[in-house]
């Protein structure tokens, strides 16, 4: 594992440029999940996320002769803001390659800390591949966003932050991609505590890690596709196995929409933005992914907050869906005056509000003198909705629930 005095010199190195995130209790949640349960808030970092602690400790690791070449590194977005901004505070130019389909805040982010984006591959695999050779034809020192020493070491920090403020945890859940951030952590607490557990959490998407974990070698996926993008990573480094092997106690998954209801919680029952990412160990418990033999203080990484405006309003619509706090229909009525008022006075009744609604009576399914209507509605629960679909069918109506 990563030598504790380089993790200490690491938070040294750090603590007056890093914000030392809070490290909260979670009333809410713990209560939810029969556990005391601490978040820590590295969504509220100064770049949005953890990696700003790695990137920073890289960079300054690096003779002042070496790094004024100038920096590239390879990421989805938060280690490459985290370079960005580290660069740009060591006054040296930085490259930052990134997978095409980056989200835009992601990217806006990266030139607002004075980053060069150039954007190359589907994936995080590709873009690392392109920024290594880069790196080579243009003589600039390659800042990797997790199996690097330094990189880790800085990632560390926030394992030493935990137990400064809650030094008797039981469980640290960490989420994993490459493995840094778990790596860094695990390596920290376990010198200080070698009894807490530490537990990772892939996304089903990007399974890689687990599957090596779980194997006994190293085993790489064909493609990835999650909405955590933060740890989307499709191929499983050897160095970062072999360190995961040795200080991370299990590994779960959680799927995405476990992961969309555990932002929406978040947010929700939080008052917390996080990113897929950041989201993976409150889904895990949430989902019950961990089994506790008896109440634990669990501490909680949140590593990021930057996730996509565009995604957000996805999860909360679908989250209201599947809460029973939203119903979508499609109703068959007779294409005739005074159709639609008839429904909608059946829809006041019952208290149902509607937010949004479409005519069509061109659908080749339908009968010649029939319409469809799409109507979105605001409703209290299941059994409110199971009431509208009683009184729809008392009055006669056709329709099925999207």
């Amino acid at each position: 594992m990563i030598p504790f005095e380089n993790i200490k010199k690491a938070h040294e190195r750090i603590k007056d440029v890093v914000y030392k995130t809070p490290f909260a209790y979670a009333p809410t949640l713990s209560q939810k999940v029969g556990n005391e349960i601490y978040l820590k808030k590295e969504n509220l970092q100064i770049t949005g996320a953890f990696k700003l602690r790695g990137a920073f400790n890289k960079i300054a690791s690096i003779p002042k002769e070496k790094r004024k070449k100038g920096v590239i590194a390879a990421s989805a977005g938060n280690h490459a803001q985290g370079v960005a901004f580290s660069a740009n505070y060591f006054n040296v130019p930085a490259i930052i390659v990134m997978p095409e389909a980056t989200p835009l805040t992601k990217v806006t982010g990266v030139k607002e800390y004075g980053g060069e984006v150039v954007l190359a591959g589907n994936n995080y695999d590709e873009a690392y591949e392109y920024a290594v050779k880069l790196a080579k034809e243009k003589g600039l020192e390659f800042i990797h966003p997790f199996a690097d020493d330094d990189v880790i070491a800085g990632q560390g920090t926030i394992g030493i932050e935990m137990l400064e403020q809650v030094p008797d945890l039981d469980y640290i859940i960490v989420p994993i991609g490459g493995g840094g951030l778990i790596s860094g952590i695990a390596s920290a607490v376990k010198q200080i505590n070698p009894h807490i557990k530490v537990i990772g959490v892939t996304a089903a998407g990007a399974p890689a890690m687990r599957l090596s974990f779980l194997s006994g070698s190293v085993q790489d996926s064909t493609f990835v596709k999650t909405i955590a993008d933060g740890i989307a990573v499709r191929d499983t480094n050897p160095k970062m196995y072999k360190l995961v092997k040795e200080v991370v106690d299990d590994i779960v998954e959680v799927d995405d929409e476990e992961i969309a209801n555990a932002i929406l919680f978040l947010m929700e029952r939080q008052k917390v933005v996080v990113e897929g990412a950041g989201a993976v160990g409150v889904a895990a418990l949430l989902h019950h992914k961990i089994k506790f033999t008896a109440p634990k203080k669990v501490g909680v990484v949140l590593s990021g907050g930057n996730i996509d405006v565009t995604m957000i309003n996805l999860i909360i619509e679908k989250g209201l869906l599947k809460s029973h706090r939203k119903m979508k229909l499609i109703i068959t009525l007779v294409d005739k005056p005074g159709a639609l008022q008839k429904l909608t006075e059946i829809l006041a009744a019952e208290k149902a509000n509607i937010v949004q609604i479409g005519y069509d009576r061109t659908d080749l399914n339908l009968a010649i003198g029939d319409a469809n209507v799409t109507i979105a509605l605001e409703t209290r629960g299941l059994e409110h909705q199971e009431a509208i679909k009683r009184a729809l069918h008392k009055s006669g109506y056709k329709f099925v629930v999207e």
